[in-house]
């Protein structure tokens, strides 16, 4: 048992091994204090079954855990004669099954070897990008002490083009650390005449507790079995998957008989498991792969997850989430300053919620006038605007069920737009130019109308061409001003036809249209003010009627 932490749940499975007539070599990590090691050994000390190694400093990723397990082993053979089968666990390890059924298990199998070994071609569970290189660049430098030096020294080496000679007659392999070898192959290992020249050179391997009995196990044995005995999950990132008390029924499906890592203060997992052995046998053949579609599930709701929905471990990693929403929305662009009371008829039209301009400037503006929405969120722009994003994935997550329309325009904070355009759940519809129409209605003067005019045209210009890029996925549709109000009923039933796609129906009227009279001449104006206003289309003025525009000055009405 390799043991650096929670020396009491160590000392409780100890016991548990020699109650069933099983001896235990322990090693205990150098960097655990004296004093703490003295009660560790006190409290064992009266089990003739259970002896101690020489300590050895132990670090991830470094030599030190095979120093380890190498004097352990030694031991082992040297101090329990009869040993045929050695087994590797740490102290975080828990035996599932009675130790009698390991045993019956190794009877049966005398000359097996079950070590997890496969070449670095056959490997696909490492993370890191450090594959065959750990067997042909020096790893001097701690990875999770010194990893400034570690990856300086590694681009190092690649530079010059540094590669180290493999000892003669070995192939590089890896696996699990944790391995059950016969008396013969650890001995063969152990006391190899060229035992000096593979210590030297696994001392710089990377990771040295995976490849080096795994490769030399490869040398002596006369049956290997390339798989471990001991259950061992590891999510995406490579870190070893804790089990818990409501792992109980998981763990005991598995068939396994040793599993790891175990949380110290999982109390019900340790009674659950430690308790004395019964007469009852189960022959039952270690089976991992039962589990291994929950954890598939579990790896894949952590770096995928529910669509539309986020979270911390997620956050660092662009383009992880499962959709960037959770369900249909659509956003109108030009409708609310062309129609006066588009808003309510539209939700009139749909059944759906239908917000103002949800990012102007001053506040989010929910249906209704409503200052705080599902969820809690709040119309507050100083909060909204610190994460434009979260706001709108956060509102379309909290009101799934009840399809979301909002109004969007150049006034509006601009800092969604490529979420939106990438977004294959929006419905994006856009009148170019309407923007316009509240400066026609307003009363300001016309040098200042001009420049706010070029402000907007240049906002939404941009925001256009986000939507017509080959990234965005959004369902987008655009119309100039000029040819939508020549025939407004066409897009509208589209739109609506779009957001009620299960029960459609067409259409009997339009909202009112915001009266436009004068509006050619006031694009005309802006013109000779040296202010191009191109978004809106082909609006004429004929020279007959200054006034006069290709505009209807009555609310639309189909029979």
């Amino acid at each position: 048992m390799l043991v650096h932490e929670a020396l009491h749940r160590a000392t409780e499975v100890a016991r548990h091994w020699t109650a069933s007539g099983c001896p235990v070599v322990i090693h205990v990590d150098a960097s655990v204090p004296r004093k703490t090691y003295r009660s560790f050994r006190e409290a064992l000390a009266q089990d003739p079954l259970i002896t101690f190694s020489a300590r050895h400093k132990c670090e991830w990723g470094m030599w030190g855990l095979v120093a380890a397990a190498q004097s352990a082993s030694e031991l082992m053979l040297e101090r329990f004669p009869d040993v045929r089968h050695v087994y590797l666990s740490s102290g975080s390890c828990l035996p599932l099954r009675p130790v009698a059924e390991l045993k019956d298990y190794l009877d049966a199998r005398p000359r097996t070897d079950f070590i997890e070994s496969a070449t670095t071609a056959d490997v696909p569970w490492t993370v890191g990008g450090l594959d065959a290189e750990r067997f042909t660049l020096r790893f001097p430098f701690s990875w999770k002490k010194h990893r400034f030096l570690f990856d300086r020294y590694v681009k190092f080496q690649r530079r010059i083009g540094m590669k180290r000679r493999i000892p003669n007659g070995l192939v590089p392999h890896m696996g699990s650390q944790w391995w059950c070898l016969t008396r013969q192959t650890l001995s063969a290992i152990l006391q190899d005449p060229e035992r000096p020249a593979y210590d030297a050179y696994f001392q710089k391997v990377w990771i040295p507790d995976e490849s080096y009995f795994q490769s030399l196990a490869r040398l002596y044995s006369t049956d290997i079995e390339s798989r471990s005995l001991t259950l061992s999950k590891f999510d995406y990132q490579g870190k070893p998957h804790i089990f818990y008390d409501d792992h109980l029924q998981l763990l005991r499906r598995s068939d396994c008989f040793v599993a790891r890592k175990i949380w110290p203060g999982a109390d019900r997992l340790y009674s659950a498991f430690l308790k004395p052995e019964t007469a009852e046998r189960r022959t039952a053949e270690p089976n991992p792969t039962k589990i291994d579609r929950l954890f598939a599930k579990a790896v894949e709701r952590r770096t995928i997850g529910r669509p539309g929905l986020y979270m911390q471990s997620r956050f660092l990693h662009h383009s992880w989430e499962n959709g960037v929403t959770s369900a249909p929305y659509s956003v109108f662009q030009g409708f609310a300053e062309l129609f006066e009371d588009f808003e309510p008829w539209l939700a009139r039209a749909t059944g759906c919620q239908v917000h103002g301009h949800l990012f102007a400037p001053k506040r989010a503006e929910f249906a209704s006038g409503q200052h705080i929405l599902n969820g809690a969120l709040t119309d507050n722009a100083a909060l909204r605007d610190n994460n434009p994003r979260a706001f709108l994935t956060n509102l379309i997550w909290n009101t799934r069920g009840e399809r979301q329309c909002f109004q969007y325009g150049p006034g509006d904070k601009q800092g969604n737009n490529w979420l939106m355009a990438k977004d294959s759940n929006a419905q994006i519809s856009v009148i170019s130019g309407a923007w316009a129409v509240p400066l026609f209605k307003s009363n300001l003067n016309f040098a200042d109308i001009r420049k706010e005019a070029a402000k907007l045209q240049k906002i939404e210009s941009e925001f256009l061409d986000v939507l017509r890029s080959p990234w965005a996925k959004a369902r987008v549709r655009i119309w100039t001003m000029a040819e939508f109000i020549e025939a407004p009923m066409e897009p509208l039933q589209s739109v609506v036809d779009e957001i009620r796609i299960r029960s459609p129906h067409r259409l009997t009227e339009a909202p009112r249209m915001t009266d436009l009279t004068g509006f050619g001449k006031f694009l005309q104006n802006l013109k000779n003010q040296g202010m191009h206003p191109y978004l809106m289309g082909d609006f004429s003025v004929t020279p007959d009627d200054p006034d006069s525009s290709n505009l209807p000055r009555r609310p639309y009405l189909v029979q």
